[in-house]
């Protein structure tokens, strides 16, 4: 029989504690083994006899705790419990919060809004090697993503002579035409057309043109 995942909650509200141990009860896969109020009990358990026998796979993890935020215990439960994962739930969607929590190396971020059911399938994610975010905060990320990415990384696909020839070879030209018209050498030419088909992973002319068209690079070069 397959082991259970075995969870420890860090939240301070008996009412949600309670609500998450109702949610989690029915599931076969799943089992709550230790439950805190505060981070520093839950850090303190690690040198209980009977926790570290059963130690969390999955520590769920709130982050607006008395004491000890979440936040700042989150490198502690690392150390303490380094085989867990650490998924945060919490009411905050702060985005230094979440941002925060990723650097130290939480596996997933949930808010409290989430559905039960998502906060289950949460925990299988995570112990799974995955990563589960709310969708607000995963847009968020990705956003984030987006707005720090190198500049090498937006670099054009084919540079600007490649798209020349490559725009005339979809006009029908061959390769001495395409040298007369740019002016330039027939052995260029051929070196350029065989970096086209490497970059666009086609195999002639045709196909390259085709790939192109797919990828909108025609499109772009027009808009220049």
């Amino acid at each position: 029989m397959k082991q259970s995942i075995r969870v420890m909650l860090v939240e301070d509200h008996p009412g949600y504690r309670q609500t998450i141990n109702l949610a989690l009860e029915p599931e076969p896969d799943i089992e709550i083994v230790s439950e805190f109020g505060t981070a520093e009990r839950a850090l303190r358990s690690m040198h209980d006899r009977a926790t570290r026998k059963r130690s969390p796979d999955v520590i769920l993890l709130d982050l607006n705790l008395p004491g000890i935020t979440g936040l700042d215990a989150l490198p502690a439960f690392h150390v303490a419990f380094p085989e867990a994962k650490v998924l945060i739930l919490t009411q905050s969607d702060r985005e230094d919060d979440v941002l925060r929590a990723i650097e130290l190396g939480a596996s997933g971020y949930l808010l409290k809004s989430a559905s039960l059911a998502n906060i289950t399938e949460g925990i299988r994610t995570v112990i799974n090697g995955g990563a589960s975010l709310d969708p607000k905060v995963a847009k968020f990320i990705l956003r984030n993503f987006q707005g720090n990415m190198p500049k090498s990384s937006a670099k054009p696909l084919l540079s600007e002579r490649e798209m020349e020839v490559l725009t005339l070879l979809a006009e029908g030209l061959v390769k001495k035409e395409i040298a007369d018209k740019l002016n330039i050498g027939f052995s260029t030419v051929a070196t350029h057309v065989l970096h086209i088909y490497e970059k666009l992973n086609e195999p002639n002319a045709p196909a390259a043109i085709h790939r192109a068209h797919v990828l909108g690079l025609f499109r772009r070069e027009n808009r220049q």
